[in-house]
């Protein structure tokens, strides 16, 4: 089975791939493989809608199955801002510096342990109008009061997991794919098409 993972992002479509590698009859596939470049509005007002408007939109545009995530970094003194505003936290054209600043500003005088946060990843598989499915996932941790290491993507730098000595920036890949919300979304997922 073909499925087209809804996103431009190159750093998310590089962790998708390298989590379902070893998935026998199933490619994913990126908007690029068709020359397309998605720009779906997330208008939603949870990780689900968005999600789910971003799967759904790309299937009605190529009648394949669509995978679309969203991704929202959750900080309790926060309220849980930035959540579903985590991409545009800065604003509308902001970028992962511009957002880590911005978090970095809001959190300034939050002692390190009232910095809980969580990933929370929200996967929808969209096969047709009446067949959809969510899968979730979660890692705990907490908000540095500074930026350590440089890989990754987002706030990869300022997020220390829970039980980790290194923030997901300081990880390989490998490592991070061992603990991250994304990859616990994606073995829900893989479970899901292996029962199919």
């Amino acid at each position: 089975m073909k499925i087209l993972f809804a996103s431009n992002n190159i750093h998310k479509i590089k962790e998708v791939k390298s989590i379902l590698i070893n998935l026998k009859d199933i490619e994913i596939l990126s908007p690029s493989d068709f020359g397309l470049k998605t720009n779906i509005a997330e208008t939603g007002s949870s990780l689900e809608e968005n999600a789910l408007i971003k799967a759904k939109s790309i299937y009605n545009l190529l009648g394949i199955p669509a995978l679309a995530d969203d991704t929202g970094l959750f900080v309790n003194a926060l309220d849980g801002e930035p959540g579903v505003h985590s991409a545009r936290y800065a604003g509308e054209n902001s970028d992962y510096e511009k957002n880590n600043l911005k978090l970095l500003k809001l959190l300034n005088s939050v002692k390190e342990e009232k910095r809980i946060a969580h990933f929370k990843t929200v996967l929808c598989l969209y096969k047709s109008k009446n067949e959809y499915n969510f899968f979730e996932g979660i890692c705990e941790g907490k908000i540095l009061a500074r930026s350590k290491g440089s890989n990754g993507f987002g706030y990869d730098s300022l997020f220390l997991p829970s039980g980790s000595i290194l923030t997901f920036a300081e990880m390989s890949e490998l490592q991070k794919n061992d603990i991250s919300h994304r990859r616990k979304s994606l073995e829900k997922l893989k479970n899901h098409l292996l029962k199919k």
